[in-house]
């Protein structure tokens, strides 16, 4: 099997999270890896903690804001310059709208195509170039969402902007191949990654986060995040045009391929008890749920979800 060893690779969004875990899993293939992300105290805690397994290998953190175009393209030209070349890239820079999609407003929707949309668009685009020079082919992973996949209630924008990346992907995958260059949609659906922390929320916030926290933290539901990103990195390896991580997300965006009516009006009994738009003055999860999520917080820990 082709694999990622010794190669150049890029990583977006890469300084938490999913993210960093993918980023790891390079570097544990003895990849030369560079990193993006807006936050830079946030970023130079991930390249610390990615050179604790890096054997003989560069780690380079570098702050870049996806949204803006000449931004993305002046970080791909000084890594493909500082890692004689690009083989290599993952776009993972995303965010998170939680909450009826009348009270997110229109501005939840622009910032979620801005960062995960445009965000991965400018990517792709910056960096074709280079991966059609690869010597070992290059390779380019969107992280989509099964929520790009099939429409989730309280998670519009989230759904819209991801639903994008997906049709980018596959678009692209036909487009590339004739220039050797394979790209691959990744579709997980809920994983223990922490994430939780770092939603924007809605309407009635402390309901909007207990719900959302619990279920991304629930066993049996949610996917351990380095299963999710050893997944991911196989899919590229093996050039697979589309992967959707965890039994649910499949049986979910199957259903909806086959009859998206009758998925269409479960989600309407589903938006019915969900929060509604006021607040309760709720705040948090309840004991049993913060129970039942356990593992999302030392994932949030462990993947720098959180300063603490």
């Amino acid at each position: 099997m082709d694999t990622l060893s010794d190669l150049s690779v890029l990583v977006t969004g890469g300084s938490r999270g999913l993210g960093l875990l993918l980023a790891r899993q390079c570097v544990e293939r003895r990849c030369d890896v560079t990193v993006a992300a807006r936050d830079e105290e946030e970023l130079d805690r991930a390249v610390g903690l990615l050179r604790r397994r890096a054997r003989g290998t560069t780690v380079t953190g570098r702050v870049c804001d996806v949204t803006d175009r000449a931004a993305v393209h002046e970080l791909v030209e000084n890594t493909a310059a500082d890692q004689q070349g690009l083989d290599v890239v993952i776009a993972n820079a995303g965010n998170i709208q939680v909450g009826p999609a009348e009270e997110s407003g229109t501005d939840a929707f622009r910032s979620a195509m801005d960062t995960m949309f445009f965000g991965s668009l400018h990517t792709a685009m910056e960096s074709l170039p280079h991966l059609r020079e690869s010597p070992a082919g290059g390779r380019l992973g969107l992280i989509g969402s099964v929520g790009g996949l099939l429409p989730v209630p309280h998670l519009v924008p989230y759904s819209c902007a991801k639903s994008a990346v997906a049709a980018l992907a596959e678009g692209l995958h036909a487009e590339q191949a004739e220039h050797g260059v394979s790209v691959t949609a990744a579709h997980p659906g809920l994983m223990r990654t922490g994430s939780h922390h770092q939603v924007e929320l809605s309407g009635d916030e402390g309901k909007e986060f207990a719900w959302f926290a619990t279920l991304a933290g629930l066993p049996g539901l949610s996917m351990d995040a380095l299963r999710a990103a050893e997944r991911i990195v196989r899919a590229l390896e093996q050039r697979r045009t589309r992967v959707v991580l965890t039994p649910a997300a499949q049986l979910g965006a199957k259903a909806y391929g086959v009859a998206p009516t009758l998925v269409t009006r479960t989600n309407e009994l589903v938006a019915r008890v969900m929060p509604g738009p006021e607040p309760s003055g709720r705040e948090g999860r309840s004991r049993w749920q913060s129970a039942v999520s356990a593992l999302n917080e030392r994932a949030a820990r462990r993947l720098n979800q959180t300063s603490a």
